[in-house]
Order: structure tokens, then sequence, then C-alpha cells
């Protein structure tokens, strides 16, 4: 009942690990009409729950496993090839500035012995330290399985780009949540998909994603880093 209690409390929503100042490039398809309503709203979260599944996901299954095994290099690897397919550099500070942020708070709420080795590299800047990888350094301690990180995971991801809808369009917390139990129906296939997957298999086509991405970066007028 612990390990369980452990676990959705780093799947809370509320964890302070700055996901609430990042859109995901939300902001961006909201202001160029990529994003509208309900419809357009659901069909951009699965979309970034799909990107993140075959991303972020792959570095996550990879990094837990490592984590099981005290294989700092092996991380290490994992994290690199998350942070060389990051398209754009608001992506890839989101991804450390989260990571780091997750590894200060497990120190400072728990005994995580192989957290503060991945902070000290972070610190001497021998990796970037990505927010999934991270992630699975924690929850390897806290004995989850690899379904398990992978839902907690994608729940996040999906929960951040959600948040920030309440606050950027005409939307409540009921459509919300109502677009998040639809997303949820997704997962099992998402890690079907990729759970025997190698790190050189991580990619995914999605240009229209890149390209909110980019005009995020030249955007005047923003509430998120991303």
């Amino acid at each position: 009942m612990v390990r369980a209690a452990r676990l959705m409390q780093f799947a809370d929503s509320t964890l302070p690990v700055g996901a609430f100042a990042f859109s995901n490039g939300l902001e961006s398809a909201i202001q160029t009409g990529v994003v509208s309503d309900r419809s357009s709203l659901r069909d951009y979260v699965e979309l970034v729950v799909r990107q993140a599944a075959r991303m972020d996901g792959i570095a996550l299954l990879h990094a837990l496993r490592a984590a099981r095994a005290q294989d700092i290099e092996a991380l290490k690897a994992a994290d690199q090839a998350l942070w060389s397919r990051r398209v754009g550099q608001e992506q890839q500070l989101m991804l450390a500035r989260m990571g780091k942020k997750l590894a200060e708070l497990s120190l400072k709420i728990g005994d995580f012995p192989l957290a503060q080795i991945w902070l000290t590299a972070i610190k001497a800047e021998q990796t970037p330290g990505c927010f999934p990888v991270t992630q699975a350094i924690v929850l390897a301690q806290l004995q989850a399985t690899d379904q398990e990180a992978f839902v907690l995971h994608q729940y996040g991801v999906a929960s951040m780009v959600l948040s920030a809808a309440v606050r950027l369009m005409r939307i409540d917390h009921f459509e919300t949540q109502s677009v998040l139990f639809e997303i949820q129906q997704r997962v099992g296939e998402d890690y079907a998909a990729v759970r025997d997957m190698e790190l050189d298999d991580m990619s995914v086509f999605a240009p229209v994603f890149d390209v909110l991405v980019a005009h995020h970066t030249k955007t005047h007028v923003r509430l998120f880093m991303n």
C-alpha cells in the first residue's frame, strides 16, 4: 500500500518540478489557430502523448532498467539519446529543468541514493538530466514496474498540457478531465508499441508540433516557457 501511495505522489500534477511553466507547445497551437476548441485540444493532446511515448517513453523504460541495475553509464546513454532528439532549445530546457527539479525534490523528501549521484552528475554537466530519466531513477527505487512507470509518465505529459489549456483557452476543468479520461485509453497501445524498442528506435514524425515549438521561441507575448 505504501508503494502505491508513493507512486501516486510522484504522479501528482501538482508535484513542484516546474511543469506549470510549460505548455508543451499548446500556447503557440492556440495562437496559430491549430487548437481552438475541445475537439482540437483533444487531438493535440493525443499528438503530444503519442510523441512522448515514442521519444520520452522509450528513454524512460531504458533508464528504468538501467536504474535497477545501478548502471550510471546506461542512464547517461538514455539521457543523451533523448536530449539529442528533442527539437528546439525550449523543449530541451523543459526536460533539463524539470529533471533537475525532480532530483532535488526527491532528495528533500526521502532517501534516494541514485538520485543523489544523478544530481551530482547533472551539476557537473556530465549529463543533461532529462526529466524522464530522473523520473525513472526515482520510480525504480519505488519498485515501479515498467508498465506503471510508463503510465505515470504519460499521465504527467497529458496533465501538463491540459493544465495549461485551462489557463489559455475558454475551457473548464470538466472538459479537460473528460479529454484526459479519453486520452488514457491509448496508454496500453502506446506501451505495447514501444516496450521492446531500442534507444536507436526513438523517433517521431510530428512536423506541426515542431513548427509550433519553433514559433513559440519568436513570439513576443507568452505565458509559458514553451
